[in-house]
């Protein structure tokens, strides 16, 4: 039995058409950042799931990214989380990402390619 469960986990593939959610953080002197993340829970809960992660990586990782910079600067209190989109789909969340990121153009994303960010 313990080897077909361990076959298993090894040869299953990852879903790629699961929900995501598209957000955007707001900082309280109005710098943004935009991101994406699973949504497994309800839209709301998802990001705000994905945003003590953010806080926990800049608080405690020391990553230089202008996001966690941010953070630790501002602190993680204040911020304005706001579900922008559900997106059906790995491949549409990430391009849809790219495309909000060029629309909004926030500051606080490394990458314009909505990859490599805090």
């Amino acid at each position: 039995m313990c080897y077909y469960g361990l076959m298993n986990k090894t040869t299953r593939k990852k879903r790629s058409d699961r929900n995501h959610v598209l957000y955007k953080a707001t900082a309280p002197n109005g710098d943004c950042y935009v991101g994406l993340t699973v949504c497994d829970l309800s839209p709301t809960k998802s990001v705000r799931r994905r945003w003590m992660k953010h806080v926990n990586r800049a608080l405690n990782d020391g990553k230089d990214w202008a996001l966690c910079e941010a953070i630790r600067t501002l602190g993680a209190e204040g911020w304005k989380l706001q579900v922008l989109e559900k997106v059906r789909g790995k491949a549409a969340a990430h391009a849809r990402e790219v495309e909000l990121i060029a629309l909004l153009k926030p500051c606080l994303n490394t990458a314009k390619t909505g990859k490599n960010k805090g």
